[in-house]
């Protein structure tokens, strides 16, 4: 069990370049800094140690506040890890290709499930079907998790395993949910799942990550009371419920910014997490106009998840409990519905992802004082499909530099599993919107490195005295001077990092 923060020896570190982050300007000289209790208590040059103090030498390396990914799925992301990857697939054929590879490489005897994650079918032009994949899997259940996480592709055997019934095609958007949530308890090798988890939470820890939003489903309050107790310590954590256990917490008294497990704060609760639309790749985000190419189906605009009664009331639920809102809202119909429902109710939160956004809507989103939690890596997956599926609305898409010039506060995250739990990936995306040879996409709606890093930091500033103690070390400035977008997002992907902080307690690289 990791001591509370007072008892965490005091810790000197000395010769630091301090990062300035928002506003806060930042000492030009090196300085050392000292912490006590979990808090920076002296930024100075040439402090002498006292006794009992750890002493770090950061030889010159640069110092920014622990950053932080909020919205993750963190279990998801652990199993990814071990999952079949099938990211860059073109076709259903693809898909059925690369998953007879892996079924060949596998004993005879072994009849375990099989999960693949990363397929991203938008612009697919054969549909898959649940006859074509049990062609290849026979008898043994396969699970096909999509890139956005919005639908599998599940064999007759996993069907059958997940007690669902007999479908044709994928199972989508709301019937898939609790799918997704069960995947976490397919049986595995004994201590596998621990394992994966440990080994994410420590990679986290070597980007700098101090901190994650945990959106995952089910019971994962419970979980990560057992995590802790079990040495799970070197994250903060604000684990989110979703409707499905909003009752149990509601019953437990239980509000946004608890302690759930004597943790001195490090592990709490969260948001609710309600979501009310699809996704762009599934075609099931709720706009305003058709999606192109839709010919009039029965949702050529996606669909809302909820009415505006049910949302109306989880709010009300929600507030008056001390719950914030975390509201998935990726349709730009989505995000009108979000926003009438915390004005109607008086809620208070964010949207979460915010992909597709009227001019008029960012407007209303700072008035009301609502937060934007983007995941910019998505932009560099979606870039292609929003130009076939929203090619009339494209300068409306992932709109970060309108809704920071209006006020609104980003919040950077990852979404992993749908994008790679790597805050300066993110960053990177943010800042220069194109992962290839292309130029940006819509470039105005590009924001500057230092934006993107006082995105990532949990709303704390520059260090100074009173700082969290959650400091990582660079090999290199973050913001260093660039001649292009291009470069400064090449330089922030490349980010070193030498050295990560939580409460003054080092967790990378452990000691």
């Amino acid at each position: 069990m990791t001591p509370p923060e007072s008892l965490v020896p005091p810790l000197l570190l000395r010769s630091v370049r301090i990062v300035p982050v928002g506003a806060v300007a930042a000492p030009r000289e090196l300085v050392d800094l000292r912490v006590r209790a979990g808090v920076v208590t002296e930024v100075a040059a040439r402090l002498r140690p006292v006794p009992d103090e750890q002493v770090h030498e950061a030889e010159g390396r640069w110092a920014i506040p622990g950053l932080w990914d909020h919205h993750v799925h963190l279990a998801q992301w652990a199993d990814t890890l071990a999952r079949v990857d099938m990211s860059g697939t073109a076709s259903p054929q693809d898909v059925l290709d690369r998953l007879a590879a892996h079924l060949g490489r596998l004993p005879t005897d072994d009849r375990s499930v099989v999960v693949g994650f990363g397929h991203r079918s938008a612009l697919w032009t054969t549909a898959p079907t649940v006859a074509a994949l049990d062609a290849v899997s026979g008898d043994r259940p396969v699970i096909l998790v999509s890139g956005d996480g919005h639908h599998g592709w599940l064999d007759s055997a996993a069907l059958r395993l997940m007690g669902l019934p007999p479908t044709d095609g994928p199972v989508v958007e709301n019937d898939w949910y609790p799918v997704f949530a069960r995947l976490s308890t397919l049986p595995t090798a004994p201590g596998a799942r621990e394992t994966a988890y440990r080994y994410a939470v420590q990679r986290a820890s070597a980007l700098g990550i101090v901190g994650v939003g945990d959106m995952e489903f089910g019971p994962e309050i419970g979980r990560w009371r057992e995590r802790w107790a079990a040495g799970v310590t070197s994250l903060r954590v604000r684990q989110a419920t979703y409707l499905d256990g909003l009752d149990a917490v509601l019953a437990e008294g239980l509000r946004s910014g608890d302690d759930l497990c004597d943790s001195g704060g490090l592990v709490q609760m969260g948001p609710l997490k309600i979501i009310s639309d699809g996704s762009l790749n599934t075609r099931s985000a709720w706009c305003h106009e058709p999606y192109a190419g839709s010919h009039g189906g029965e949702n050529p605009c996606g669909w809302p998840n909820f009415t505006e009664g049910e949302l109306r009331e989880a709010f009300t639920r929600a507030r008056a409990g001390g719950l914030r809102i975390a509201i998935h809202a990726i349709g730009d119909a989505a995000i009108g519905q979000a926003l009438d429902t915390f004005a109607a109710t008086g809620a208070v939160g964010g949207i979460e992802h915010a992909q597709l956004v009227t001019h008029a809507d960012v407007a209303r989103m700072a008035a009301l004082g609502i937060s934007a939690s983007v995941q910019p890596a998505h932009l560099l997956d979606d870039r292609d499909v929003a130009a076939s599926c929203w090619p009339d609305r494209q300068e409306r898409c992932y709109p970060f530099r309108s809704m920071l010039d209006a006020g609104v506060a980003l919040r950077l995250g990852s979404d992993a599993p749908i994008s790679p739990l790597d805050p300066w990936l993110a960053m990177a995306a943010a800042v220069h919107r194109s992962a290839d040879e292309r130029p940006p996409w819509t470039p105005a709606e590009g924001i500057t490195a230092a934006e993107a890093l006082a995105a990532s930091t949990d709303g704390q500033p520059t260090i100074g005295p009173g700082s969290r103690a959650d400091l990582v070390l660079l090999d290199a400035d973050p913001l260093a001077a660039a001649d292009s977008t291009e470069q400064a997002a090449a330089h922030l992907r490349r980010m070193p990092v030498a050295a990560t902080f939580l409460c003054g307690r080092q967790v990378h690289p452990t000691p």
